[in-house]
């Protein structure tokens, strides 16, 4: 699924490059850890998708918000990622999944924080 890329505007050129599924937390029950790039500009950041389905039978809650992040992080998190043997198993007990799923003393997900680098994934209507 192709998105805007945030850097230089350009429809479809983002995209997620690797993932890594980590566990539910109190509030989401799939939460995911993207990295993403434009194949245009060459801009890259994070990217978390969390969703929910708690609540009435019909509600879906999505939040898919990408975040713009110093290199060394983006680095040590792809290093991590790269570094899993079963990225898309959320139960997974490497120590990638370790460090990056666990939770603080909420319950909730240590991921990253509400900062001003984060930007909406938008996704690029289909052509």
């Amino acid at each position: 699924m192709p998105f805007d890329c945030p850097k230089c505007g350009t429809p479809g050129t983002l995209a997620i490059t690797s993932a890594i599924e980590l566990p539910p937390d109190r509030r989401s029950d799939e939460i995911a850890l993207q990295l993403v790039a434009c194949a245009r500009c060459g801009f890259r950041a994070i990217a978390v998708y969390e969703e929910s389905r708690r609540g009435s039978l019909d509600s879906e809650a999505v939040d898919h918000a990408g975040y713009r992040v110093p290199a060394e992080t983006l680095s040590s998190i792809a290093a991590q990622v790269a570094a899993c043997p079963d990225p898309g198993n959320h139960a997974c007990d490497c120590p990638s999944h370790r460090r990056l799923g666990r939770a603080d003393d909420s319950g909730r997900w240590c991921g990253l924080s509400e900062t001003a680098g984060r930007f909406p994934m938008r996704v690029s209507p289909a052509r």
